[in-house]
């Protein structure tokens, strides 16, 4: 097992990981989402694959379905490849901005082989927190 204080690199993440996902919308909204990462080489690094369930308070189950590309420097990037962020290998803060919204991000490693993020996001069109538990399977 890894120290708490040891940076992460990409390979870390290659595989299978459990994940549950709770999202609080601005209005008292909630969401839940529970399913699986995974993290599979590829050319320039790897392809994030989420999928699972998204259950909206109040309404139908839906299926879910997320990927991003991850490059070796922990840049993520949409599947289209623009750039999303940076993960800060030792945890941390990362941010995006999407005119007019604002993404701010912290991914917390103290409990790796176990992970969490958490989103705030915050704007005119958007307006959430989604926080993310990951374990690896």
């Amino acid at each position: 097992m890894q120290t708490e204080a040891a940076e992460r690199v990409l390979a870390d993440f290659e595989g299978q990981w459990d994940l549950h996902r709770q999202i609080e919308h601005e209005g008292g909204q909630t969401a839940q989402f529970v399913g699986q990462a995974v993290w599979t080489p590829a050319a320039q690094g790897m392809v994030y694959r989420e999928t699972g369930q998204l259950e909206m308070a109040g309404g139908p189950t839906m299926q879910a379905e997320r990927v991003y590309l991850w490059g070796a420097d922990l840049d993520v990037c949409f599947e289209d490849g623009r750039f999303f962020h940076r993960v800060p290998v030792d945890g941390g803060t990362a941010r995006h901005w999407c005119d007019p919204d604002s993404y701010i991000v912290q991914y917390d490693f103290t409990r790796w082989p176990a992970f969490s993020t958490v989103w705030e996001v915050t704007g005119p069109r958007k307006a959430y927190r989604m926080v993310s538990q990951y374990s690896r399977r």
